[in-house]
């Protein structure tokens, strides 16, 4: 997995209007938790573009007044509006000690059932990882090759390496919808199959 430096800078002062004023000077207010002691600095919100607006999952690389950190975003708190990022929250991460992050869904081929016409519906774009971070994915891919009219792809048929997916393993990831002007058709294709079906196993001279 990729890391991401951000260089930060301790807080003299906490509080409503301290966090305001490193706003207004753009800068984001941070905490770091999970090692011996909680850390609160702020940082440059140039440096979370890579970041915060990306497909990816990453570590981040914490430099906080020449004190070094590793870490993983743990939680971040945007403007309802403005969607300026207000506050971030960071956990310190161990080399031997396995940890959950919230992993990206990649979505890779063609479902047969959207080229006939059907609507993928993205479930969830993200998924629950427990692994060490040496095992970490920056992603997680799930095919669509073989998704056609009303099958669904579930967290059990994933393929994972390394890694424990969290979330519920008959959780749906994706599925595709039949168009409702296609549903008729649809059913009537696989009425058609049962019947032809039926007469195949109906023997000849049965209604003697």
């Amino acid at each position: 997995m990729k890391t991401v430096e951000i260089i930060g800078f301790k807080r003299a002062n906490l509080g409503k209007s301290e966090a305001k004023r490193l706003r207004a000077d753009s800068q984001v207010p941070c905490v770091l938790y999970g090692g011996d002691e909680q850390i609160h600095f702020s940082a440059p919100m140039i440096l979370f573009r890579e970041l915060v607006y990306t497909d990816e999952a990453h570590f981040v690389h914490l430099n906080i007044e020449g004190k070094e950190f590793q870490a993983v975003l743990q939680d971040i708190q945007f403007h309802p509006v403005s969607e300026v990022i207000l506050h971030v929250d960071f956990l310190q991460i161990f080399e031997g000690k396995k940890l959950k992050m919230d992993i990206p869904v990649h979505f890779e081929g063609t479902s047969p059932g959207v080229a006939k016409g059907g609507t993928l519906i993205k479930k969830r774009r993200h998924l629950r990882v427990l692994a060490l971070p040496k095992d970490m994915p920056e992603h997680i891919v799930v095919d669509l090759g073989k998704l056609d009219f009303g099958r669904a792809v579930k967290v059990n048929e994933i393929e994972v390496s390394n890694f424990e997916i969290l979330d519920s393993s008959i959780a749906s990831v994706a599925v595709v919808e039949v168009p409702r002007a296609l549903r008729g058709k649809t059913d009537e294709e696989e009425d058609g199959v049962g019947e032809e079906v039926e007469e195949a196993a109906t023997p000849e001279g049965g209604d003697e």
